[in-house]
């Protein structure tokens, strides 16, 4: 996944991108499962018109069939309950990394991440050594979540209180204390939409919220910033699964809430790869911008992931992306 795309090669595949999720080919027999050793990262969509019962209200029983499917498809596993136990184990203690900064309607949506924790109680991890974490409290109180730092499931922030001081390339900052020092895994958890400076907000850009000085790294689209934090050892390691909140996303004026800006995609993300994700997901974005007639995002404002592949993060290669559908 850490080999290089040339230039030329790499804005023809984002090119083409956003066309080919519109027509998606037959999806071939998956010969094996990333988990198992497969060439190709995979990407689960898992799509139903139902998950919203009334306007934006999230029908929490097709949310949880959409989600077990998607584990289940990822891990060519019979059932979700088995998916989860594939990847997780009652010795973890699991942070659910959320995006809350600009409120309801654009953050991670909490009835996705009760369903994720409904999933890890299933790999029998206790909700006790489960966090659920972004950068302040503030924020994940405005995206409807409540701080809890007693019994059951955690939810707090770092509220400044960082971890050591890290340098990897041109990242330089203080991570957070639940990657340095609480959880064994980490569930990647954003949602989809555009970003003024990188296009698009997605996996990767979510951990700008992981670090104490996000502001320091948004030259240049974030390159190769966004690429160096997400290649740190303990971030990409941990790393085990990515789950995307697709619902409604956002094509435009992003990253605060645009309400004009936004459309119904009914639908999950699911992978074990961030950069194939947010490739995926960066092809979401672009087909409908163009569907509405709208610039679509510039080359330079992508080069974060190639940045990302070259580091060996993951990989923005079609090639080397398996996409199904749950």
């Amino acid at each position: 996944m850490g080999e290089k795309t040339t230039r030329r090669e790499f804005l023809k595949q984002m090119a083409l991108a956003g066309a080919a999720l519109t027509v998606l080919p037959g999806v071939a027999e998956a010969a094996e499962a990333a988990a198992k050793g497969s060439s190709k990262s995979r990407v689960v969509i898992a799509t139903d018109t139902a998950v919203f019962s009334q306007g934006t209200t999230v029908n929490k029983a097709v949310l949880g069939k959409m989600l077990g499917n998607s584990m289940a498809k990822l891990t060519d596993s019979k059932t979700g309950a088995q998916a989860w136990e594939k990847l997780f184990t009652p010795n973890d203690v699991v942070g659910i990394k959320v995006n809350c900064l600009f409120g309801v309607g654009v953050s991670t949506r909490p009835e996705v991440v009760r369903a994720v924790i409904d999933g890890l109680k299933m790999a029998g991890v206790d909700e006790n050594n489960i966090i659920v974490w972004d950068r302040s409290t503030s924020d994940l109180i405005k995206a409807g979540f409540s701080p809890n730092s007693g019994k059951g499931v955690k939810v707090f922030a770092d509220d400044d209180h960082w971890g050591p001081e890290i340098q990897r390339g041109a990242f330089k900052g203080k991570i957070s204390t639940v990657i340095n020092d609480r959880v064994t895994a980490i569930i990647n958890m954003p949602v989809l939409k555009s970003h003024g400076l990188t296009g698009v907000s997605c996996c990767m850009k979510n951990h700008f919220g992981s670090f104490n000085n996000p502001g320091k790294h948004h030259g240049n689209a974030c390159t190769p910033a966004m690429a160096d934090f997400n290649s740190i050892p303990m971030v990409k390691d941990k790393t085990r699964l990515v789950v995307v909140d697709a619902l409604r996303p956002q094509h435009s004026s992003g990253p605060g809430l645009q309400n004009n800006d936004q459309f119904n995609y009914h639908s999950l993300i699911v992978s074990a790869d961030p950069v194939a994700a947010d490739y995926h997901g960066t092809g979401i974005i672009q087909s409908e911008l163009a569907k509405a007639g709208k610039q679509t995002i510039p080359d330079s404002k992508l080069i974060w992931l190639q940045a990302a592949q070259e580091r060996g993060v993951g990989t923005c290669d079609p090639s080397k992306i398996e996409v199904l559908k749950a």
